[in-house]
């Protein structure tokens, strides 16, 4: 095997240059093996006392320890009020006293004579404003305010007013003319037929009287 074997370095000897590599090369790779590195990468050693918590188990098993006890001993007393009656006693005969009633007494009568007093002074104070000269100041600049404006007070309502009016004006005056066109029609009717002239001039009548109360009461 050592005569295949092809040095690096130039030798003499195969056999022996093959050796001391193959003794250079454990070395090293025994090194790699068991190098520690320069960074500590374990994990942190853990402690039993601060995960196990010894004392808060402790303190635990005395609290339940503590509420076992009070409960058997609840438990005992409601047993033995349960086989017999018992011996409560739930009168109480004390009557409640207050020590500082009357100064109470006292204090609340003085604040309602206080309050009696503030009372009158108020009701009895007269007015330092007259709503009398409050009105005619205002009517004397609502008086300045129509001498001084371009149009009269009011006039977009008197506007609307008055065109309401043209409006039922010209429905009148038509209803009137259609009315006149009506009777004018049954006027000429009546002529064509042959009843006595009295009787035409009876219906004609009333009629007219008719078309007069509906246009009087439009108008109303």
């Amino acid at each position: 095997m050592h005569r295949s074997y092809q040095s690096i370095l130039p030798t003499h000897n195969k056999f022996l240059q093959k050796r001391w590599d193959d003794t250079y090369y454990n070395e090293h790779r025994r090194k790699v093996r068991t190098a520690h590195s320069m960074v500590d990468t374990r994990a942190p050693p853990t402690y039993m006392h601060l995960h196990l918590k010894l004392k808060k188990l402790q303190l635990e098993e005395e609290r339940l320890a503590t509420i076992e006890r009070d409960n058997r001993i609840l438990l005992e007393k409601m047993s033995y009020i349960m086989r017999t009656k018992g011996r409560v006693e739930n009168r109480n005969n004390y009557e409640y006293k207050s020590l500082n009633r009357e100064k109470r007494q006292r204090e609340l009568l003085r604040v309602t004579k206080e309050n009696q007093s503030i009372l009158t002074r108020i009701t009895s104070r007269e007015p330092e404003y007259s709503v009398q000269r409050w009105n005619t100041q205002w009517e004397d600049n609502q008086k300045f305010m129509d001498n001084i404006a371009q149009f009269p007070k009011d006039w977009w309502t008197a506007q609307q007013q008055e065109n309401g009016r043209k409006r039922t004006g010209k429905s009148k005056e038509k209803s009137t003319v259609s009315k006149r066109a009506a009777s004018s029609q049954s006027k000429s009717e009546v002529r064509k037929s042959p009843e006595p002239k009295v009787q035409k001039k009876e219906e004609v009548k009333e009629e007219e009287e008719g078309t007069k109360k509906e246009v009087q009461q439009e108008e109303e």
